[in-house]
């Protein structure tokens, strides 16, 4: 099928809305060219890198607002090896993990390993949500802030348990565009590559006391843990502004500079608006329009961040996504495992309003000529 022309004047400044990774502005790649050349190829172990770390790990503090005794610490890999890591040494018998979408499910599956009691899961059809209960025995109570595959966004709230028990929020797809309070949770993580704008490699987390006291005790116990997944090594490392192994420094660089972007903007509260401004573009027209709906049903869980609009079964998305594509309009196809006929959209703190504005304007008008 031939795709639809759009008239210049209906076409985004940036036609990239992927969930991740995600849009990159360019004064970040002007200052990965200009600042990051007297960084890259160098030692790890040295102060250029290392004051680099440094910088990031206290714009992250700044950032999230985090309390007092929190830390920041880093590790390698993303959030995959994040979830590997907790199982080995943040989990100490069993996990509560809410499901509501791929991401948090594949924490369960880590969370299933043979040291541990097999975890308490809930897990609620795509679109939807469930809350964590405090249930005896459960010593960490886990769940996505924010659910890429689906653009459901679930709050941040310590659970009422047994005291000891850690809450532990993946917010990969979250940190940097929803404001939080990251009191709320004792282990804050992700990995740097959605609204936080940079490249894969790193895993971040903003860490409790309590948190890091779990994190010693289970790392001076028989348990075996690998180097490379040892959160104790993370700590430590973290401390001295680096990692294990070799950081990946154009992320490290990257990341800098949009911290400070969004910090020099107003910061998380800033970025929160900004999100929810563009994402609200979005779901306003999707419920004016009788040719699509907001998958999320519930307006309370409906993501700033990743928007999933749901089409009539007599419009064919995947046809919209490749008539879009071809026009520079990139990366709006849906999850693929959910299978839907679905759009689906980041609306990341890189991403400005207008260009969802335009986006708006470039499917009404390829939805009228596709017929």
């Amino acid at each position: 099928m031939a795709h639809v022309e759009l008239p210049r004047d209906l076409l985004p400044a940036d036609g990239r809305f992927g969930c991740g990774p995600s849009k990159v502005r360019g004064a970040q790649l002007e200052s990965l060219v200009t600042r990051g050349a007297s960084v890259l190829g160098t030692s790890h172990r040295q102060a250029p890198v290392k004051n680099l770390v440094g910088r990031v790990r206290e714009h992250l503090a700044q950032l999230l607002r985090i309390p007092e005794g929190y830390e920041i610490v880093l590790g390698n890999g993303g959030s995959t090896a994040f979830w590997d890591a907790a199982a080995f040494g943040l989990i100490e018998r069993r996990s509560q993990n809410l499901v509501f979408g791929e991401f948090g499910g594949k924490f369960a599956k880590a969370a299933a390993a043979p040291w541990l009691t097999a975890p308490d899961v809930r897990t609620v059809e795509p679109g939807t949500r469930t809350a964590a209960e405090p249930v005896e025995g459960v010593d960490v109570y886990a769940w996505p802030h924010n659910e890429t595959s689906t653009g459901v966004a679930a709050p941040v709230r310590r659970v009422s348990a047994d005291a000891g028990a850690l809450t532990v929020i993946d917010a990969t797809s979250a940190a940097g565009g929803i404001d939080v309070d990251v009191a709320e949770a004792d282990v804050y993580y992700f990995a740097p590559q959605k609204n936080l704008g940079s490249d894969g490699g790193l895993w971040f987390a903003a860490m409790s006391p309590a948190a890091i006291a779990r994190i010693e005790r289970i790392a001076a116990t028989d348990r075996y843990i690998p180097d490379f997944l040892s959160l104790k090594n993370a700590v430590d490392n973290s401390r001295l502004n680096q990692t294990l192994n070799t950081p990946a420094l154009s992320t490290l660089l990257l990341l800098e500079d949009q911290l400070s972007w969004i910090l020099d903007n107003g910061g998380l509260a800033w970025a929160g608006a900004r999100t929810a401004e563009s994402s609200s573009v979005l779901y306003s027209w999707a419920e004016e329009t009788s040719l699509a709906t907001p998958f999320v049903t519930d307006p309370e869980d409906r993501s700033p961040v990743v928007v999933t609009i749901d089409f009539d079964e007599s419009i064919d998305a995947a046809a919209i996504a490749k008539s879009l594509r071809a026009n520079g309009i990139v990366d709006t196809e849906p999850y693929r495992k959910l299978g839907r006929n679905q759009l689906r959209v980041a609306t990341f703190v890189s991403i400005e309003p207008d260009d969802v504005r335009s986006l708006v304007r470039a499917i009404d008008y390829t939805v009228e000529r596709l017929g």
